[in-house]
């Protein structure tokens, strides 16, 4: 509860200048919003014209955090606390700075002194916008995380959002500042990023599935038959990227890009896809989903087929002219999404690739400072939130506050082993800037003809928020993966199966990002910081709470390219290796080498790790089994996870359709108990019924009950397997044994 203590001069004199109720609290022109026990807003503005516009950044603005005591100091000067931290400062007609402001907060069990001058040091990094024509290790972007325990986002000067769009702030707003005081606690820092920008919101589904895309000029036939191939290799396949040749490249005006115009269109190649309509809705119909490319810059030209419609909109002739791409007009960027993306959306196309947004030429929205890329993010997202769906965005990192649009594309990198070993730790670090899902170029962009390159790429996508491949425009370069030989093509087969196979476990967790803002990604230090070890292994990172993967970025050698990569494993928890089920104690660093088909994947034991059955659409495959994981845990272990499901597209979500189960491992001496919970929750697509599948690398398991009826175990692969038939899934379903040692 916030309280007020005021001396008694102050209380007899009065000030009329001062709003010390509630929250915001008014200083003369400062204000002070408390968000959170670790974060606060300082702003200060000429006559007081503060700002209660939300802004890219700045996505709640009744975010608010009332637990705080506010003292009178006496000559203007003031302190404020929370159970966190405290401030003071003065009341002296200046924006806040190095001598009117400072803070305290706990870090490390001892008082740390904050003000608005401190050097950010111990920052541990965060996303960039594009890997573009990267070739080895770059520069991190800072994130929200530090050793030092704070971190400060300046959003002085930065464009407001009115009435639902993009304007310029007020000259008069001087300050805008948010304070994030956070110590040790990583998880705070981010839930507070959540609270005043927004938590990420749930993916649709498909989106953490398979894809297959590559810049080629493919015909309706070759779009069916890499579906066929998929199907006839035994690959899963869930999305399909339409690279730039679904659309007509003659464009003879405009600004264009590298060797062409045509860049930039809107109108279905028919001599490619002469009935696209068709190829969707077959594609659709066989749970593929359709992303197109999409180069905006230029607009809708002359050579558009919808170019007269869109003239018309507009109120302009339709003599030839062109009307000059501006994000910053609303009529315009209304009437032009409307007639750009109106006919593929009604062909039932998904999302769009927003690509080429760097804007090299022209980095700003026109009148304003916000980029292209940021905006057109906000955009292209809303626009995708059509007919309840979830919104579904494709394109580069634009920086704070761009969570709320995922999924983000990383660029066109060079494919080498510097890449490879980059793209780990960038895709660690990325949640610490709210930078949750990256959809990577498998295999690198540039080049990459290596097979064991690949195939150990692969296997780091089988990690990665989606599964994609991608390629440069060359003949000789595809990177379907059954064209690599039979050695890298059995490697790529088994992550295939793998991330098929995690389906259930991954879009939990993808839950748990939504509603924690923990990253999927995520590195050591955020679960384990106060441990050293944790800030020194780049190469590796939790997937989840369950999985800890170290991918092999480097070339192995012999003829099964056998690689080396170290691995800490954190105190507390034994963690297995996901594939021979060996047990590593925690505490630890080893080295481990992998042979082309397994890389460093460890499960932490004592929990019951979610998968299902191989499936060929994995992100759109009903439940109807459930196939749990399990490694012994410690004597006493009582550990639940949770499986989330909904329908996977729609915003139901959002009006509490989906549904929860509770996965419990228990362990009393050699008696292991399994829960699985009632199923609570509905939503369309829901199955009524499901079978459920233990595997546990238990070496000897007896006396094996399920609801108290005697079951058996068979050993199949290293594992102890118990199949257990379909029952009513809002039926509770314990599972008894011993194991043995």
């Amino acid at each position: 509860m916030k309280k007020l203590i005021l001396s008694a001069a102050f209380a007899l004199l009065g000030a009329a200048s001062l709003s010390l109720h509630g929250n915001p609290l008014t200083f003369g022109n400062k204000r002070v919003t408390i968000i959170s026990p670790t974060l606060f807003r300082l702003e200060y503005a000429n006559d007081a014209k503060f700002l209660n516009d939300r802004t890219l950044f700045a996505h709640h603005r009744d975010a608010r955090c009332d637990d705080f005591t506010v003292t009178e100091l006496g000559g203007g000067r003031y302190r404020i606390t929370t159970s966190a931290l405290r401030m003071e400062f003065h009341d002296d007609g200046f924006p806040f700075g190095l001598h009117n402001f400072e803070a305290w907060f706990t870090h490390n069990g001892a008082d740390k002194k904050f003000t608005l001058r401190n050097r950010k040091g111990g920052n541990l990094g965060g996303a960039i916008s594009t890997l573009d024509r990267v070739a080895g290790p770059i520069p991190l972007d800072e994130g929200l995380l530090s050793r030092n325990g704070w971190y400060i986002i300046n959003d002085s000067g930065k464009d407001i959002i009115k009435d639902d769009w993009i304007a310029r702030r007020d000259a008069d707003h001087v300050q805008d500042v948010y304070c994030f005081l956070y110590g040790g606690d990583y998880r705070a820092a981010l839930a507070d990023l959540g609270r005043i920008s927004g938590n990420v919101p749930m993916t649709r589904r498909h989106v953490h599935g398979v894809w297959y895309c590559r810049w080629w000029d493919y015909n309706a036939d070759e779009y069916r038959q890499i579906v066929d191939e998929y199907r006839q290799h035994g690959f899963p396949l869930d999305n399909l990227v339409f690279d730039m040749g679904w659309h007509t490249q003659d464009a003879t005006a405009g600004t264009g890009h590298a060797s062409n115009r045509g860049w930039v269109g809107y109108t279905w190649n028919r001599k490619l896809i002469p009935d696209p309509a068709a190829l969707v809705g077959d594609l659709l119909k066989d749970n593929i989903y359709i992303s197109l490319n999409d180069h905006p810059h230029d607009g809708i030209r002359p050579h558009e087929a919808m170019y007269k419609a869109f003239m018309a909109d507009m109120g302009l002739p339709a003599d030839g002219s062109t009307v000059m791409f501006d994000a910053g007009n609303r009529r315009y960027m209304e009437t032009f999404l409307r007639h750009a993306h109106g006919e593929s959306w009604d062909m039932g196309v998904a999302f769009w690739w927003l690509d080429w947004q760097q804007d090299y030429l022209y980095p700003t929205v026109r009148g304003t400072s916000t980029t292209h890329l940021a905006w057109l993010n906000e955009l292209y997202y809303k626009e995708s939130q059509r007919n309840g769906l979830r919104g579904a965005n494709y394109s580069r990192w634009a920086g704070w506050g761009d969570q709320r649009h995922p999924i983000q594309f990383s660029g066109d990198a060079h494919a080498n082993w510097k890449v490879l070993a980059f793209e780990v730790e960038l895709t660690a670090t990325s949640g610490n800037a709210g930078c949750y899902y990256w959809a990577h170029d498998i295999g690198g962009f540039y080049g990459g003809k290596d097979p064991e390159l690949y195939a150990r790429w692969t296997q780091f996508g089988a990690m990665s928020a989606a599964m994609r491949i991608h390629s440069q425009y060359d003949a000789k370069l595809d990177r379907r993966p059954w064209l690599w030989g039979k050695q890298a093509e059995a490697s790529m087969k088994k992550a295939y199966v793998l991330r098929s196979e995690l389906m259930p476990y991954i879009y939990s967790s993808v839950w748990q990002t939504h509603r924690t803002m923990v990253p999927l990604n995520r590195a050591m230090y955020i679960d384990h910081g106060g441990s050293p070890e944790s800030y020194k292994n780049p190469q590796q990172f939790m997937f989840g709470d369950l999985l800890l993967a170290a991918p092999i970025t480097s070339a192995g050698e012999g003829e099964n390219k056998i690689a080396k990569q170290k691995v800490w494993f954190p105190a507390g928890d034994a963690w297995y290796d996901f594939f021979t089920g060996e047990r590593h104690e925690g505490g630890q660093t080893k080295t481990v080498a992998k042979d082309i088909d397994q890389f460093p994947l460890y499960v932490k034991g004592g929990w019951l790790l979610p998968l299902q059955p191989y499936r060929e659409r994995p992100a759109s495959a009903p439940l109807d089994t459930l196939v749990m994981r399990v490694y012994p845990g410690a004597d006493g272990a009582d550990n639940t996870f949770t499986l989330y499901e909904d329908d996977g597209l729609t915003r139901q979500y959002e009006d509490g359709r989906f549904a929860t189960t509770a996965l419990r491992y228990q362990r009393a001496g050699d008696k292991v108990t399994l829960t699985v919970t009632p199923n609570g929750g509905t939503f369309d697509g829901k199955v009524a019924n499901r079978a459920h599948r233990v595997e546990t690398s238990a070496a000897s398991i007896k006396n094996i009950k399920a609801n108290g009826r005697p079951v058996k175990a068979i050993r199949r692969g290293g594992l102890q397997i118990i199949e257990i038939p379909a029952q009513p899934v809002d039926a509770p379903l314990v599972i008894e044994m011993q194991i043995g040692k």
